[in-house]
């Protein structure tokens, strides 16, 4: 076996990154099940099939093996079925409304965003994730918020946030952080990983000013929900169908092109994206890096 790996199992080597980031994972989302643990872990390490469904059962299997030898504590074993990362509920069909949605933003005062809480609501939000994205709906683990966006009684659209990619080069060399850093703050880092305005909705400018709602609200939905404040929002940009042109508007910072390898940063073939930051605080450098302490409630989000 290659140095570098210092542990094999079902046909796969591991690193030591790979046995610290398991240990991140569990550690970060304590709240998860063993099988939720597993798909998080299979989608962090790209430990999946090549239709790209996590490899839950064998990684289940490893993450046994590494408590048995000490280097992990997994949940209390419940009584459970073996989920996959990809969700199988049946979802609702949303129809299209007969009427277009149309005019400018000041026709439509009142403009907001609305957090999808009860099991209905996210059911409803998945569902029009699931018909109306390109991308569909995928599940999520960890930290994250829904929201609608809404005038008046009428929905315009949705918008999600989650958690952030485990390495990227080109924000890591620009935010200036350690490995170290990275592992004990990257949950300072939210990931807007959906974004859809409805295809009958077409009002100019609608997409970056949600943006910037959305930069304004997180801190607070954040700390009411989770109990801590991200200090930069992140988001990828398939230029093959998208120029983030909503994203620039709203003033995110383009950081060049990821390499292909999907949420990890590691392992796998994803298509490359652009890649936009957002600094939610003035200091966002100094918290992720802990030349400044980060108390709960303590970033003035102040731009």
């Amino acid at each position: 076996m290659d140095k570098k790996y210092i542990m094999e199992y079902a046909a796969r080597s591991f690193t030591l990154e790979d046995i610290e980031l398991i240990q991140w994972t569990r550690k970060q989302y304590p709240d998860l099940s063993r099988t939720e643990l597993a798909s998080t872990v299979c989608e962090f390490l790209g430990w999946t099939t090549d239709a790209g469904r996590p490899k839950a059962a064998p990684c289940l299997g490893f993450l046994e093996k590494l408590e048995s030898e000490g280097f992990l504590t997994l949940p209390p074993l419940q009584t459970e079925k073996i989920r996959s990362g990809k969700c199988k509920e049946s979802f609702t069909q949303i129809q299209k409304p007969e009427a277009e949605i149309t005019g400018f933003l000041a026709d439509y005062n009142g403009i907001r965003l609305v957090l999808a809480e009860t099991p209905g609501d996210r059911k409803k939000f998945r569902s029009y994730i699931e018909t109306y994205h390109m991308l569909g709906y995928k599940r999520t683990f960890g930290s994250r918020l829904f929201y609608f966006i809404v005038s008046g009684d009428r929905e315009l659209g949705c918008i999600q946030f989650s958690a952030s990619s485990w390495a990227l080069k080109e924000r890591d060399e620009w935010i200036g952080w350690t490995t170290q850093d990275r592992k004990q703050r990257l949950h300072l880092i939210v990931n807007n990983s959906r974004f859809l305005i409805f295809p009958w909705v077409h009002i100019p400018n609608l997409a970056s000013h949600i943006l910037g709602l959305a930069s304004r609200q997180i801190p607070s939905d954040y700390m009411r929900i989770y109990y801590y404040e991200p200090v930069l929002l992140e988001t990828f940009v398939d230029p093959g169908y998208f120029h983030g042109t909503c994203y620039k508007a709203a003033n995110w910072e383009y950081l060049g092109m990821t390499h292909g390898r999907g949420r990890t940063g590691k392992r796998g073939d994803a298509s490359k994206k652009d890649i936009y930051m957002y600094p939610l605080c003035r200091d966002f450098r100094r918290y992720l890096t802990g030349e400044k302490a980060y108390r709960r409630g303590d970033p003035e989000h102040d731009f």
